[in-house]
């Protein structure tokens, strides 16, 4: 009995607040909105990667007090996948449920657009690739590139396993001609175009020209060995 009593204003001050709230809120007209939020992952299985597109947001569509739904836009809410049953590759399909986007109390999930989202998964791979080198402008003339030495030759990428095989070359920011005279290096970003695909490291190389007199032979040349190399 002395639990309930102890302070018994502030208790009743919190009824009445709670009480004042529910009734405003009660009252307010019930609307529908629809709203983008994030989609979450967790439980990423560790020897898998996702080859299939990769969902960012879906739309979801919402009932419920208008006080409600106007501050939706700004309440956290996300929708969250639960991969921890993903053991092995293969297609997976998940139906978004109302307790994976946890909406205030008092709103309602009338639907999410889309309802379901279908993913595969593929072994993780990495191998590595060779480094090509693309020239830009043109050097003065009489001049040829004689040689071309790449470090490394080759980068390592990650990601799934189709991807990751299909992989040809990595491409560098070209090399430009214009205004070289001599021998020059420089360091160069690679880029990979395959979205899925990451390097391991710094996607960097150092590319080394040397440059000769059109019609002058280079000791590679002259023991039959190839003057340009990737």
């Amino acid at each position: 009995m002395r639990f309930l009593t102890r302070n018994l204003l502030w208790k009743l001050l919190a009824v009445a607040i709670a009480f004042a709230y529910w009734l405003n809120v009660s009252n307010e007209p019930e609307l529908a909105t629809i709203v983008s939020v994030p989609v979450e992952y967790k439980n990423f299985p560790k020897s898998l990667e996702i080859s299939s597109d990769i969902i960012e947001s879906i739309d979801v569509e919402a009932r419920g007090p208008s006080g409600l739904l106007s501050s939706l836009p700004n309440s956290g809410i996300a929708a969250i996948l639960d991969f921890s049953s993903i053991t092995s590759p293969g297609e997976r399909t998940f139906t978004l449920m109302p307790d994976q986007l946890r909406l205030p109390r008092g709103v309602q999930l009338v639907r999410t657009i889309p309802a379901q989202l279908r993913f595969t998964f593929e072994e993780r791979a990495t191998r590595k690739v060779p480094v090509s080198v693309p020239f830009s402008g043109m050097l003065p003339e009489g001049l040829t590139v004689d040689k071309l030495d790449v470090d490394p030759p080759e980068l390592e990428v990650v990601g799934p396993q189709s991807h990751v095989m299909a992989l040809g070359t990595l491409d560098s920011d070209p090399f430009d001609l214009t205004g070289v005279t001599t021998d020059t290096e420089r360091t160069l970003s690679v880029y990979e175009a395959e979205p899925e695909v990451r390097i391991v490291g710094k996607p960097q190389v150092s590319v080394g020209i040397h440059i000769s007199r059109k019609g002058s032979k280079s000791p590679e040349a002259s023991n039959g060995k190839t003057a340009i190399r990737h």
